[in-house]
């Protein structure tokens, strides 16, 4: 989890707890007990880079703490967020309220199937999207609602995010993801088959010694216009205990 500072003098409802996110100045309510968003969501909006963007699509928001963050750091793009369960949603509403920021995000309650009912053909600069990582029939189900669809593939699979990700992005635009390694031929294989092509590539390890527990990387339509770029791999905590400078000043700011 990344280090948030809690505000105890803040009144908040029952069963939600009330985050701060010191680097982005953002607050961020959460359920205690539900689904909470990890580490992974901002290690991918500090991969994407966001700053002159005007139009963003997040795919499976959450609490909307992507949504929150790449707004801030593309001061001028409208974000718009969707997810599938409607209590997250509503909260991720919430956050965008709470943060200012009600009037640069749209927060869907729908499942991302649906995207072209609600949003036109190449309308987004970048779309980001933290999916589940796990297939449906794998893996135990968690019982809570909100963390069984976060972690596990329910209406929708890998092809489909990619699907609703190639027609939100606009010829030029960026896709990223954070996905697991135990997936990356899935994913680049069902990405080839729709024309999409892998530009850029980070693994994150949890300590130098440790495996990739997940990969940041960046999709284009089409031909790239470069070579693949293969970044240094992101440590998380040097020792094993405590964050390293680049994952600390990711949190916090330098």
């Amino acid at each position: 989890m990344p280090t948030v500072s809690p505000d105890p003098l803040s009144q908040v409802p029952e069963g939600v707890t009330r985050d701060e996110l010191r680097r982005f100045g953002l607050t961020l309510l959460q359920p205690k007990n539900g689904y909470r968003f990890t580490l992974d969501p901002l290690l991918l909006c500090d991969f994407a880079g966001a700053a002159m963007e005007s139009a963003i699509a997040d795919l499976g928001t959450g609490s909307g703490v992507m949504a929150l963050v790449l707004a801030r750091m593309a001061g001028k793009a409208t974000v718009t967020a969707l997810e599938l369960d409607g209590a997250t949603a509503q909260l991720a509403r919430e956050n965008a309220r709470l943060n200012g920021l009600e009037g640069r995000i749209r927060v869907l309650h729908e499942d991302l199937l649906q995207v072209r009912r609600h949003l036109p053909v190449s309308c987004c600069d970048l779309v980001v999207s933290n999916p589940p990582y796990r297939k449906q029939g794998r893996g135990r189900l968690n019982p809570d609602p909100a963390k069984r669809v976060a972690r596990h593939e329910t209406t929708a699979g890998l092809a489909d995010v990619l699907d609703a990700a190639k027609y939100l992005v606009k010829p030029a635009g960026r896709i990223c993801l954070v996905y697991h390694p135990d997936r990356l031929v899935e994913l680049l294989v069902a990405a080839t088959a729709r024309n999409l092509s892998l530009v850029k590539l980070r693994m994150v390890h949890g300590t130098p010694l440790a495996d990739a527990k997940v990969l940041l990387l960046e999709l284009v339509k089409g031909r790239p216009t470069a070579a693949l770029r293969v970044l240094p791999p992101l440590i998380v905590r040097s020792d094993g205990e405590q964050y390293t400078d680049e994952v600390r000043a990711l949190l916090i700011g330098n």
